[in-house]
């Protein structure tokens, strides 16, 4: 059957690089990608697949599935574009491979039993779809969870940052007689700010402060000056993380006393976990990769930043393996450069022989129910 898989793929090629094209020269930014979620449907419709639109109540995520029972293999895929710069982490990639794998899998799953699953996450990674559809349970009956990503390299599923973003409004009542301090709810949200700051560099160099955005609401003529606050708190781990956020709410009160300024302290986003790789099934892709003709990986690539699979990467088995698009190693991702790279030759290459890798992995762990018995062990 893997020959099966194989030869299908070449049928398809045109069909997958018409996708990737169609994201590429479409952008569409987190929640709005309405043609490019419109155009994937359309070939998961054209294949047989159920299709479960506005899943979760989310207009731009999906459902598709092909098959019945377990096992079920389940692809992320990412559309998302930057508002700016477009297709910059080549999500028009992700896409492509992650569908791909599922057309070449349904081929041949009426031989072997078991589903194929597709779902559609719009948003970025931190803070992208997988967050609310992990808190929703929608992963938890998959058996494995496989999130394709286009990179510089080749590598391994690594792990990634845990993330709290936190917002904190600090409120100054103007017309208050007794709120004699000359202290400004702007100058509130700065002394708690160099405050963190300070507190940080007494930590786990691991943890820091990040995309700080400050929107400060006072004008002469307002009664209450209002000043908010964002920012995400990163750790290696999510417990460390929110050992962290209640130290940094222990500072924020003390901070109202000094100021005599109302704080009020909430999340703006779901917090992120770690990604826990399956050592398994990443083993196992590697191999298939290997075997379809990218044979230089590197081992286990971290992320530097959150990723919303890391949530249901607690729960159930997954990987977030990178796939090398490009030949020029001086390219960055994300970038404007990186976008550009999806359209090469030698991208389209990679592209269909990661597919292929996909497609077989899910396929080794339909037929080979000891390798499915040894990735669940691991997550134990």
């Amino acid at each position: 059957m893997k020959q099966e898989i194989i030869s299908y793929i070449t049928s398809i090629k045109e069909d997958i690089y018409n996708l990737s094209n169609f994201l590429y020269t479409n952008p569409e930014i987190s929640y709005k990608e309405y043609s490019g979620c419109n155009y994937i449907l359309n070939m998961l419709k054209a294949h047989d697949f159920e299709i479960q639109e506005n899943y979760c109540d989310i207009q731009t995520a999906f459902y598709a599935q092909y098959g019945t029972g377990h096992p079920k293999i389940c692809y992320i895929c990412k559309y998302s574009a930057s508002e700016t710069t477009g297709h910059v982490f080549g999500n028009n990639v992700n896409a492509s491979i992650s569908i791909g794998a599922a057309l070449a899998l349904s081929k041949v799953i009426s031989k072997s039993g078991g589903s194929i699953v597709v779902i559609g996450c719009p948003g970025e990674y931190t803070n992208g779809s997988e967050l609310t559809l992990a808190k929703d349970k929608c992963f938890e009956d998959m058996d494995v969870i496989i999130a394709p990503h286009c990179d510089i390299t080749n590598a391994e599923s690594g792990t990634s940052m845990a993330t709290i973003p936190i917002r904190i409004k600090c409120t100054h009542n103007i017309t208050n007689p007794s709120n004699t301090n000359n202290f400004s709810s702007l100058d509130s949200s700065l002394l708690i700010l160099t405050s963190l700051s300070l507190l940080l560099k007494g930590l786990n160099s691991g943890n820091s402060i990040d995309n700080i955005s400050i929107i400060n609401a006072s004008t002469n003529l307002n009664s209450v000056s209002e000043s908010e606050t964002k920012f995400y708190l990163t750790a290696p781990t999510l417990s460390e993380a929110k050992v962290i956020e209640k130290t940094i709410v222990d500072v924020i009160n003390s901070m109202s006393q000094i100021t005599n300024t109302f704080k009020e302290i909430s999340l703006f986003e779901l917090p992120s976990q770690e990604l826990l790789s399956n050592k398994s099934l990443s083993r196992i892709f590697t191999h298939n990769l290997k075997e379809c003709g990218i044979i230089d990986i590197t081992c286990c690539k971290n992320s530097s930043y959150g990723l919303g699979i890391g949530a249901i990467s607690h729960t159930t088995p997954c990987i977030y393996p990178s796939i090398c698009i490009t030949e020029n190693s001086l390219i960055s991702c994300p970038s404007a450069l990186f976008a550009l790279e999806t359209q090469t030759d030698f991208c389209k290459k990679n592209m269909i022989k990661a597919i292929e890798a996909l497609a077989i992995t899910g396929l080794d762990i339909i037929e080979k129910q000891d390798l499915l018995k040894e990735i669940r062990l691991e997550l134990k």
